[in-house]
C-alpha cells in the first residue's frame, strides 16, 4: 500500500500470516504498520533494511477469544496491563509472567515503591559483596594452588635428578654411603637402584 502525504511517498506493508496461514489484509491489523522510506523522485524504496514497525495500541481492540498469535497476546497485555489484577489464564505464564510482575511494581504506592527499591538495593549490595568475596577467594585459591603446584613440581624434579645421579654414581662403582650423602637419598633408596 502506498500513501502520499505532503508530496512524500510512504510505503506501508503488512507482511504477516494470519492464523489460517493466508496473508492478512490491512483491515485485519489496522493497528500495525510496517513502514519503509522511499525516494521521492524515483518512488523506489530507499533501503530495504531500514524501516519502522509502528503499533497503535488504541486501535488494537481484539478480545481474549480473538487472540491468535503471540503478538496479539503481547499487544493485549500491553494495552490492558494497568487494569489487570492478575495474569489472565489465556496468557502463557512462561512468556508473560515476568512482564506482569514488572507491571505490578508500577501499581505500588510511593511508600511501597521506596521500600521495594530499598530491598532491591540491599539484595544487590549483598550479591555484590558475595561476588567480590568469591572472586577474591578464587584468585587467592588460584595463587595458592599455583604456588603449591610449582613447589611440588620442583620437589619431584629434584628427586628425579637425585635418583638419576645416584644411579649413574652406582654404575661408576662409588660407595653407596657416599652416593646417599651426595644426593640426599637414603642408603635404602640407593641400594634399590
Amino acid at each position: 500500500m502506498i500513501y502520499l502525504v505532503d508530496n512524500t511517498k510512504y510505503i506501508i506493508n503488512y507482511p504477516y500470516l494470519s492464523a489460517n496461514g493466508n496473508t492478512a489484509s490491512v483491515t485485519e491489523r489496522p493497528y500495525f504498520y510496517d513502514v519503509a522510506l522511499c525516494d521521492k523522485l524515483t518512488k523506489e524504496i530507499f533501503y530495504d533494511k531500514l524501516g519502522y514497525k509502528m503499533i497503535s495500541l488504541p486501535l488494537f481492540n481484539k478480545q481474549p477469544e480473538e487472540l491468535k498469535t503471540v503478538m496479539d497476546q503481547w499487544l493485549y497485555l500491553l494495552k490492558h496491563l494497568s487494569t489487570m489484577d492478575r495474569l489472565p489464564s489465556f496468557l502463557d505464564k512462561r512468556i508473560f509472567g515476568l512482564i506482569f510482575e514488572i507491571g505490578e511494581i508500577g501499581k505500588l504506592t510511593e511508600e511501597e515503591l521506596m521500600s521495594y527499591e530499598a530491598s532491591l538495593k540491599h539484595k544487590r549490595d549483598a550479591e555484590s559483596v558475595f561476588n567480590s568475596a568469591k572472586k577474591s577467594g578464587e584468585a587467592l585459591g588460584h595463587a595458592k594452588g599455583l604456588a603449591e603446584g610449582k613447589a611440588k613440581g620442583l620437589a619431584e624434579g629434584e628427586r628425579k635428578k637425585a635418583l638419576e645421579t645416584a644411579k649413574a654414581f652406582k654404575e661408576m662403582g662409588l660407595p653407596i654411603a657416599d652416593i646417599a650423602k651426595g644426593t640426599g637419598l637414603s642408603v635404602e633408596e640407593v641400594e634399590k637402584l
